[in-house]
């Protein structure tokens, strides 16, 4: 297959993978883990790290910061300091999806509090939590995403961790949190994540969730900026995944699948339109 028809192939993929909201939207998690309490011991669901000029500078000298901006064509991404409006949107979200055992961390570093809910984490068997559990403990201390970013869920501490002030990225590994909550076997589900083109379906599930969660929830300009980042971002999986298979094309498969997303996801968000402003009738000027 020649490179030109492999990436009109990405280019279909990412229309049918790449961030299709469910409609209608499906609010909270069908599956009651007995493993958990009814209610979690109670806690700040949502915590903060201080401000530190210094770190909080790191996304304009590390390399992978401006690599994520770049790629996504955000300024936002791996910027350390989180708004109210994404905090905000993070707290309606996991409440209408019932995320109550779910912890969210905005740009803070605490490995004892990591390992703390990795240990406590009865919804996942032991032996997941001490292997690979303990393996993912082990790179959130010593590559620190306080200073290199990097937003992602923890499935082994059930924590979310955010260093973008992007709305759509902290739903999108929102529904990361959701769809593992939603599973029996929690560790064999988190583990099939690491298997080759099996993580697209895990990506899937949580960019069409955070698309439809902003259809159903959020405003317009933020359902377009969940089709503008979500395309792009599905693209960098779709094409590191395809890449494996054409090891010489590693380059041009990855950037042609991260700019086919960008051209699909502006291209849905141009369909959205503001909701229209009636005019008012003479008797009610």
């Amino acid at each position: 297959m020649r490179l030109g028809s492999r990436l009109k192939v990405l280019g279909l993929l990412l229309l049918l993978c790449g961030g299709c909201a469910s409609v209608p939207y499906r609010e909270g998690v069908s599956f009651e883990d007995p493993r958990l309490p009814a209610e979690p011991v109670w806690e700040v669901q949502i915590v903060e790290g201080r401000p530190n000029r210094v770190l909080d500078a790191s996304d304009w000298i590390w390399p992978g910061s401006w690599l994520g901006k770049l790629v996504l064509w955000d300024r936002r991404v791996d910027n350390h300091r989180i708004g109210g409006e994404t905090k905000a949107i993070m707290e309606r979200y996991i409440a209408a999806n019932e995320l109550h055992h779910v912890k969210v961390r905005l740009n803070q570093y605490n490995p004892r509090g990591e390992f703390r809910r990795i240990r406590q984490n009865k919804s996942m068997g032991a032996g997941w939590r001490y292997t690979v559990g303990m393996i993912s403990w082990l790179q959130y201390t010593l590559l620190p995403g306080r200073v290199l970013g990097g937003d992602h869920y923890n499935p082994y501490s059930n924590t979310i961790h955010l260093f973008s002030d992007i709305p759509a990225i902290a739903v999108h590994e929102g529904g990361h949190a959701k769809d593992l909550a939603d599973r029996k076997w929690k560790g064999t589900y988190s583990f099939t994540y690491m298997i080759p083109f099996v993580n697209l379906y895990h990506e899937a599930l949580a960019s069409n969730d955070a698309i439809g969660y902003l259809r159903a929830h959020e405003s317009p300009e933020l359902q377009r900026e969940g089709y503008r980042l979500m395309h792009p971002a599905y693209g960098t999986y779709l094409g590191g995944n395809t890449g494996l298979l054409f090891p010489d094309y590693v380059l041009p498969i990855y950037a042609g699948a991260v700019i086919g997303g960008h051209i699909t996801g502006r291209f849905t968000a141009a369909g959205i339109e503001a909701p229209s402003r009636e005019v008012p009738s003479e008797g009610e000027q």
